[in-house]
């Protein structure tokens, strides 16, 4: 059924295409206008993944964002794209916005929502993120009972990485990138160095997944997570 303006932010998983859910599946291939993050030069990821739906019939555009850390989050690019999104829900087109992952967990897409949410409704539809992707692909549960979760970004400093480690019992390491020999070394420290598992690219036909104290490399690829449990797993 074809919505008349409506805005909807797509998750559209980590990467493997029947990880799309059922909802996003039907609005990706009903939407008027398909719109998606993409780097500066190059294609984008989100798009690919939902390659195979698309009816060839709608409105694309993608949104180029640079990743350079410096001028992270691009909020001009994102303020141009929330203009120009909304120029198509004003003359009663229907848009997806797609997003890697989940929209809402670090997700590009929120700080288009910030905007968009001033103007009108937008509905969210939740994506399988990369770390439900990679603890399902490690075979690795990811907390029981009373465990605690802690997600970190690698790149934060070593001590507040060390800080942040010992009120977990589970740690999920995301944009490991260039910081892996820093993690590696906290963990070793730390005495977690054994259990911890390293993976690149969850659910993509390119997946890699090891032991970390393996991993001979001091970065990883972009797309890559290292998880560990305190007691070795969760169960």
């Amino acid at each position: 059924m074809r919505e008349t303006g409506q805005i909807w932010g797509v998750g559209v998983g980590p990467g493997d295409p029947e990880l799309l859910t059922l909802k996003a599946h039907r609005v990706v291939t009903n939407a008027d206008i398909i719109a998606y993050p993409a780097p500066d030069d190059g294609d984008s990821l989100a798009r690919s993944i939902v390659a195979e739906y698309l009816p060839g019939t709608q409105e694309e555009f993608a949104i180029r964002i640079s990743m350079d850390p410096v001028s992270f989050p691009p909020r001009d690019v994102y303020a141009q794209a929330v203009d120009e999104i909304s120029k198509h829900t004003a003359a009663g087109n229907s848009v997806a916005i797609l997003c890697e992952g989940d929209p809402f967990f670090y997700g590009s897409f929120m700080y288009m929502f910030e905007k968009l949410a001033q103007r009108g409704p937008v509905e969210v539809i939740p994506g399988v993120s990369s770390m439900m992707a990679s603890a399902a692909a490690l075979q690795m549960p990811l907390a029981s009972r009373n465990d605690v979760v802690c997600v970190i970004p690698a790149t934060l400093e070593a001590d507040d990485i060390q800080t942040r480690l010992e009120a977990a019992d589970m740690a999920i390491f995301i944009k490991v990138g260039r910081h892996l020999a820093k993690v590696r070394l906290v963990l070793q420290t730390s005495g977690l160095l054994e259990d911890a598992l390293y993976i690149e690219r969850a659910t993509m036909t390119a997946e890699q997944r090891s032991p970390l104290k393996e991993v001979q490399s001091d970065t990883a690829p972009y797309f890559s997570m290292i998880l560990v449990h305190r007691r070795g797993k969760a169960l």
